[in-house]
């Protein structure tokens, strides 16, 4: 029965969180038509996506902290039904502060989401299956992400920007029901016991000063906004980096690096998982380690597929990259959860989503912009690979200082 649980939650919750992406991504797809009828500017989209980050960002710790006191399938589910109401409502906005309020809001709801779910399947399964478990839930992301670009933009050809919003985002409202039916299980009970003895010690209301001083955790926390540093770039300025440097249709482009993005991220998502998990009773660092060896390898294939012009040589690097990159996205939330109290992970999740968003893709996009105003795109672009490059140098010490010290993860 309590199998059966586990897997339902699994199942419930990545679900959702594929629809967690399709909102998320559903804007992008639709920035032209919205333009042209509500004569908005350049840089007034760019403020609608930067309000979603910054809310998401800002908000996460808040509801990290009451992931970790109350109970979390109603949170979860409020969460859910905030970010479908909110993408539904932007489909009546009517001006540039409607549609920004309607977006940002989105932000809050997947804060609850986004902090609370990996910390709830954390306690659904054992430690050992951990690394499986997040890269199965994880893989929503590419997937979700893919999904709302193609249904997006036929909801929009067939039906109107506005449709588009309200078909992605009202049925939320129903799938949020899934997540009370969900096992919440005591916090810690899959947990070794001495593991769980060690990192429970703490009060709750000291989480953050625990984290603060958790140098295991802080260190995973650095790479990953490094990680999403060269993530959030890549995603945002490649189809144009195609188009403008490598000579390809803006069409072509899109579609290359869609396809590039949905292949790499499933295959690279669960194959991190599966090592992670796999080199686990050799080393309780197995999942740095994974989530560092694999940035390493991809910091220089990152390099080739960024400066070289022979078209099969930058799409076969470009994909080998993606692959490695997105192998580190389990393991590394994995590495997360395990680096700290079971009373405070939701709180880790939080204060994570803060920093490396603080510190990653909320800076690298307008970074790479700015610098390609001032050069070019292309050797703006070589930011990225120092990125990836920094990310693997500070998970591999991670890992390297936590085998000197056992039991620091």
């Amino acid at each position: 029965m309590t199998d059966r649980r586990a897997n339902y939650a699994l199942a419930v919750l990545t679900f959702i969180n594929l629809f967690n992406y399709v909102d998320r991504w559903v804007v992008a797809t639709l920035l032209e038509p919205i333009k042209q009828e509500l004569g908005l500017t350049d840089t007034q989209l760019g403020l609608i996506a930067s309000g979603f980050i910054v809310v998401y960002a800002l908000t996460s710790p808040i509801f990290g902290t009451l992931g970790d006191k109350k109970k979390r399938p109603p949170l979860i589910a409020i969460g859910v039904g905030v970010w479908s109401l909110a993408t539904g409502l932007a489909g009546f906005a009517r001006g540039f502060v409607s549609l920004f309020i309607a977006r940002s809001t989105v932000g809050v709801g997947e804060a609850a989401y986004g902090t609370i779910a990996p910390a709830l399947l954390a306690d659904q399964f054992p430690y050992e299956k951990r690394g499986r478990v997040m890269s199965i839930f994880f893989a929503a992301i590419p997937i979700g992400s893919a999904l709302a670009y193609v249904f997006g933009g036929l909801a929009e050809k067939h039906f109107g920007w506005r449709a588009a919003f309200w078909m992605v985002g009202f049925p939320g409202l129903v799938l949020s029901l899934l997540i009370l039916f969900v096992m919440d299980p005591p916090r810690g009970q899959n947990d070794a016991p001495a593991t769980a003895e060690g990192r429970g010690r703490h009060k709750s209301g000291n989480a953050y000063r625990d984290l603060f001083r958790n140098a295991p955790y802080l260190l995973i926390v650095a790479g990953y906004a490094a990680y999403t540093f060269a993530l959030g770039g890549l995603g945002y300025w490649m189809p144009a980096f195609l188009e403008r440097s490598r000579g390809m249709p803006r069409s072509e482009a899109t579609i290359t690096f869609g396809t590039i993005v949905v292949a790499t991220g499933f295959v690279g998502t669960f194959l991190g998982g599966w090592l992670g998990d796999h080199f686990l009773p050799r080393t309780k660092q197995a999942y740095i380690w994974v989530s560092g060896i694999a940035t390493l390898a991809a910091a220089p294939l990152t390099f080739i597929a960024l400066t070289a012009h022979v078209k099969w040589v930058f799409v076969t690097t470009i994909v080998l990259a993606e692959v490695l990159i997105f192998m580190c996205t389990g393991p590394v939330n994995s590495a997360i959860v395990n680096a700290v109290s079971p009373l405070e992970r939701a709180t880790a999740l939080g204060l994570s989503v803060l920093l490396m968003h603080a510190f990653g893709d909320i800076p690298s996009p307008p970074l790479i912009g700015a610098l390609s105003d001032s050069s070019s795109l292309e050797r703006a672009f070589l930011v990225v690979p120092v990125a990836v490059l920094l990310s693997g140098l500070i998970w591999t010490y991670a890992a390297w200082r936590g085998e000197r010290t056992p039991d620091a993860v």
